[in-house]
């Protein structure tokens, strides 16, 4: 019975370290072959030379 416990456990253990290594081998693969042509932006650099779009402008509340 004990060798069975054993067995099992050894299984569990196998099995969450072959999900950990392909976790990690697809992470590596985003990593290293990211877009052609698009590097990493730091936060808030625009991509192109197009602004954001969101809200339109508003002229000052003194310019009515």
């Amino acid at each position: 019975m004990k060798q069975m416990v054993n067995l099992y456990l050894l299984g569990m253990v196998l099995t969450l370290l072959s999900v950990f290594v392909r976790v990690m081998e697809s992470l590596e693969s985003l990593l290293e072959s990211p877009v052609p042509g698009n590097s990493w932006n730091p936060r808030g650099q625009l991509t192109g030379p197009e602004p954001p779009r969101g809200l339109p402008d508003h002229p000052p509340r003194g310019m009515r």
